[in-house]
């Protein structure tokens, strides 16, 4: 149930402030490369080199039609999506809000929990399965999540990082219509986790939302809710290249850990 796929990671790799008052000597895990853009310095500043983009450079042999779904989603997300999350949030009191989150979360444990076990990482194979028993049994159906309050944080894992840590590549970069950016691999992992959630059914979360249709809004709101990623927010007429290097990036940094 992860349809934006890590966008709130990608946001916070965007927006994430300096904590530190003193710089500290660290070894960076990849180059920055929207530091080799070159900007001059006399003009405005969105004044970029269009050549120094090469630096961004990620494989995307079907760029046209990626733009342009971007343009679509950018547009549908500003007049259709957040207008509808922001009268949820103004409508919905804070506590609602937050059960209703924790509830999917918590039945997003499942496809978290599988992708642990065929990636090896058994020691968060077993955090997973005491959120999912914790939430699940003390917390009302997850209503509550008494487990982040214990010292267990969720922690995600999808079958297109399971791919990735198999030695499955990425593959070409895709934008997806209203899911956003994704992979070839990626797109491939989100189809298997989905028929993941809908044959183990947990709590009988996938007969209840099928038969109560309006459950599937609710948490196409609540999706976006989660979401803090903003179109726009990077300001540059080059924010297409940077999300799609960003995003590339991230997955890496979320195979290898």
């Amino acid at each position: 149930m992860k349809p934006l796929l890590n966008l709130p990671l990608l946001a916070c790799l965007i927006s994430a402030p300096t904590l530190s008052a003193e710089p500290v000597a660290t070894v960076p895990l990849y180059s920055d490369p929207l530091l080799e853009l070159d900007i001059d310095e006399s003009e405005n500043r969105y004044q970029f080199e269009r050549s120094s983009l090469r630096a961004l450079n990620v494989q995307d042999p079907i760029e046209g039609v990626n733009r342009r779904i971007y343009r679509f989603n950018a547009q549908f997300d500003r007049y259709v999506y957040l207008p509808v999350v922001r009268t949820y949030a103004w409508a919905t009191p804070r506590p609602v809000r937050a059960g209703v989150s924790n509830v999917f979360n918590n039945l997003g444990e499942i496809p978290n929990l599988g992708n642990s076990l065929l990636q090896g990482k058994f020691k968060r194979s077993g955090q997973t399965t005491a959120r999912l028993l914790f939430n699940s049994i003390f917390g009302l159906a997850g209503i509550f999540d008494v487990a982040g309050k214990m010292g267990l944080p969720r922690q995600k894992e999808d079958f297109g990082q399971t791919l990735g840590v198999w030695g499955v590549p990425p593959g070409p970069y895709l934008v997806l219509p209203f899911l956003g950016p994704s992979s070839l691999r990626d797109g491939t992992g989100r189809t298997a986790d989905w028929v993941l959630e809908d044959y183990v059914n947990y709590m009988h979360s996938r007969d209840v939302m099928n038969d109560y249709q309006a459950t599937w809004g609710i948490w196409a709101i609540d999706l976006r809710y989660q979401t803090p990623f903003r179109y726009g927010a990077l300001d540059s007429p080059f924010e297409y290249d940077q999300v799609r290097y960003l995003y590339t990036k991230l997955r890496e940094f979320e195979v290898d850990n």
